[in-house]
C-alpha cells in the first residue's frame, strides 16, 4: 500500500510554489519593505534605494488619480531610460491601471497611432531624450495639444480618451501639466484611496499593453496580465539564478520586453538593476567595471557585437560575473563565453505575446546551452507544428506553438487578428518556424513570416512600404530584410516610380528619416521597372536573394530566438 508521501515522492521538492504571484506594483512594495535601504535602480548619474523608488511610484500614482484616471485606465509612458519612466510603470501597475510603454524611437506618425489606438487617458513624459526632446514631440504628434487652455482637461479631436499630457519636469510646458503641478495634485489624494486601489488590483487584470508590429501596416498592442508577464519573469529569473542581494546589469530600452521583464524579475527577487540612458559599448565596459553586476542581460547581436569589438573589452574585468544571457550566433556566444569562463550563458527562446517561452538551464551542459534555446519553462507546453497541420518528430521543422500561463491576452481592438493566432484550444501560433529535439531542446530556425527583426525590435515590411509610398513620385514599394553583421538583419527597399518621375535612392532615404523610426529606415535603395512574379503576388525571396548575391552578403544560419 502506497502512502500519500510515497506517492508524490521525491519531486514533490521540484515542484515551485508561487509565492511570487503578486500584480507588478506590489513587487516594488514588497521590496521596499523588506530591504528598504538596499539599491534597488542604478543609472550612472543616478541611485535609487527599494524605498526611495516605491516611494516615487506612490507619489505618482497619488497624482494620477488626482487627475481622474481610473483602474483599468490606459496610461501611455513615453521616455528614454530614466528613473522615472521605472517609477511610473510600477506607478501605473500599483494603482490598477495599464501602462502602455511607447517606443521611444517612434516618431509622429507612429505616436499618433498608438496614442489614438491604445485610448490613452494621460500620457507621462519628460525631458530626458539624448536626440530627441519628447515633450516638443508631442506637441508635434498630437494636433492641437500646443493650443490646448486648460492642461487637465483636454477635450482633443481623434484623441476623446486623452486627459492630460504630463511632463515630469517641473518648468512650465504649453499644452502640458507641469510636474509641480502634478506633484501639488496628488499630495490631495487620500492616502487611503490609493491603499484600496492597490489592495484591489488582480492578478488576471491587464498590467500593459506593449506595441509590437506585425506582418501588417500597423503595430498592435499585445494586453499582458499581472499574472501572464509577472509569473513568466519571475520564473526566469529563478532559472537566470538572480537572488535578494544581486546585481544584474540590462543596457536595452525600458520599453522593450527584454528590459522591462529583467526589470521585474530582478526586482521581485530583491536585487539591483543597473542600466544606463543609452547604450554606448565603451560606457558600459566602464559601468560592468564599476558596478560588479552578478547577471548580465545584453540579449541581442547588435550589443554583444558592440562589446566584442570595443577595445576595452578584453581589459574589462568580468570576475564578478556569474551568469549572463544572449542570443547571438554560436561564434559569438563562444567568444563572449571565452572571456568569462567561470560564468553561465544561457539563451531564450520568447516574444513579447508570451515572454521567454523557453531557457536553457544553469545545469546544462555548456555545449549545449551554446546550440539551442533551452527547454519550456515550468507551466509552458510547446510544441512544432508542420505545414499541414501533423506533428512532426524530434528534430522536424515547422511552425512554433505555444500554450500556457504565460500567455497575452490578445490584441487590444484586433479580436480578427487575435483569432487568428490563438486557436480554441489556447494555442499560440507563433509564426515562428523551429524544432524540438529529442530532449526536449527549443531550435528556433527563422521567421516563417515576412516580418523583420531589426536588432532586436520588430520591423514589418508594409509598414515602411506604406511610408515610401507617400513620396509623390512612387508608384510601388516592397521592402525585405538583408542580412546585417551588427544588427542581424536590416531593410532594404525596391521602388517602382511613376511614370515620367525621377528621384535618387538617397532621397527616398531622406524622405523615411526623422518620420519613421530609424531602424525602419531603409539602409539601401533600388529603382526597378519590373518585379519577379508568381501569379498573383511579387515574390519577396526573390528580391532579397538578388540583393544578397549582389552585395555579396552570406546568409547566416539562423539557430536561436528572442524576446
Amino acid at each position: 500500500m502506497h502512502t500519500r508521501s510515497s506517492i508524490l515522492g521525491a519531486r514533490l521538492n521540484d515542484v515551485v510554489l508561487a509565492d511570487d504571484l503578486l500584480p507588478l506594483g506590489q513587487l516594488l512594495i514588497r521590496g521596499a519593505q523588506q530591504h528598504p535601504d538596499r539599491a534597488a535602480l542604478i543609472f550612472p548619474d543616478v541611485r535609487l534605494s527599494y524605498a526611495e523608488l516605491a516611494q516615487r511610484s506612490w507619489q505618482i500614482a497619488r497624482s494620477l488619480i488626482a487627475l481622474g484616471v481610473h483602474r483599468r485606465d490606459h496610461v501611455g509612458i513615453l521616455m528614454s531610460n530614466h528613473e522615472d519612466l521605472v517609477a511610473s510603470f510600477f506607478a501605473v501597475t500599483m494603482m490598477g491601471s495599464v501602462a502602455v510603454p511607447i517606443n521611444a524611437r517612434y516618431r509622429t506618425s507612429e505616436i499618433q497611432r498608438v496614442v489614438a489606438d491604445a485610448d490613452l487617458t494621460v500620457i507621462l513624459t519628460t525631458n530626458c531624450g539624448d536626440h530627441v526632446d519628447f515633450r516638443e514631440l508631442l506637441r508635434d504628434s498630437i494636433d492641437g495639444l500646443a493650443e490646448v487652455g486648460d492642461a487637465t482637461r483636454l477635450n482633443l479631436a481623434g484623441y476623446p480618451a486623452l486627459r492630460a499630457v504630463v511632463s515630469l519636469t517641473d518648468d512650465p510646458q504649453v499644452g502640458m501639466v507641469s510636474g509641480s503641478d502634478f506633484v501639488s495634485a496628488g499630495s490631495r489624494v487620500e492616502q487611503d484611496e490609493l491603499v484600496n486601489r492597490c489592495a484591489g488590483v488582480s492578478l488576471r487584470d491587464i498590467a500593459l499593453i506593449l506595441y509590437t508590429s506585425g506582418t501588417t501596416a500597423a503595430p498592435r498592442g499585445a494586453m499582458l496580465t499581472h499574472e501572464a508577464f509577472g509569473r513568466i519573469w519571475m520564473s526566469t529569473g529563478r532559472g537566470f539564478g538572480i537572488k535578494a542581494g544581486d546585481r544584474l546589469w540590462d543596457p536595452l530600452p525600458l520599453f522593450h520586453v527584454a528590459a522591462l521583464g529583467p526589470l521585474v524579475f530582478t526586482i521581485g527577487h530583491g536585487a539591483t538593476f543597473i542600466s544606463d540612458r543609452w547604450f554606448d559599448a565603451g560606457r558600459s565596459l566602464q559601468q560592468i567595471a564599476g558596478e560588479a553586476p552578478t547577471h548580465l542581460y545584453p540579449t541581442y547581436p547588435p550589443v554583444v557585437q558592440s562589446l566584442l569589438t570595443h577595445p576595452d573589452f578584453a581589459r574589462t574585468d568580468f570576475s564578478s560575473v556569474r551568469v549572463f544571457l544572449t542570443v547571438a550566433p554560436p561564434a559569438t556566444l563562444h567568444q563572449f563565453q571565452a572571456l568569462a569562463p567561470h560564468a553561465a550563458q544561457l539563451t531564450t527562446y520568447g516574444g513579447t505575446e508570451m515572454g521567454p517561452a523557453s531557457l536553457s538551464r544553469l545545469e546544462d551542459r555548456a555545449a549545449e546551452r551554446l546550440s539551442n534555446c533551452g527547454k519550456p519553462q515550468p507551466g509552458v507546453e510547446m510544441r512544432v507544428v508542420a505545414a499541414d497541420g501533423s506533428l512532426p518528430g524530434p528534430d522536424e521543422p515547422g511552425e512554433l506553438h505555444i500554450r500556457g500561463y504565460n500567455l497575452f491576452s490578445g490584441y487590444y481592438k484586433q479580436d480578427e487578428h487575435t483569432r487568428e493566432v490563438l486557436d480554441d484550444d489556447g494555442w499560440f501560433h507563433t509564426g515562428d518556424y523551429g524544432s524540438i529535439d529529442a530532449d526536449g531542446n527549443v531550435i528556433f530556425l527563422g521567421r516563417t513570416k515576412e516580418m523583420m527583426k531589426v536588432g532586436g525590435e520588430r520591423v514589418a515590411p508594409a509598414e515602411i512600404e506604406a511610408h515610401l509610398c507617400t513620396h509623390p513620385a512612387v508608384k510601388l514599394a516592397q521592402v525585405v530584410g538583408i542580412p546585417d553583421e551588427r544588427l542581424g538583419e536590416v531593410p532594404a527597399a525596391f521602388v517602382e516610380l511613376k511614370d515620367g518621375a525621377h528621384v535618387e535612392p538617397n532621397e527616398m532615404i531622406e524622405h523615411c528619416r526623422g518620420r519613421i523610426a530609424s531602424f525602419k529606415v531603409p539602409r539601401l535603395v533600388r529603382i526597378v521597372k519590373d518585379w519577379p512574379m508568381s501569379a498573383t503576388k511579387i515574390q519577396r525571396f526573390r528580391l532579397r536573394d538578388q540583393l544578397v548575391k549582389e552585395l555579396g552578403t552570406p546568409t547566416p544560419r539562423r539557430n536561436r530566438g528572442a524576446q
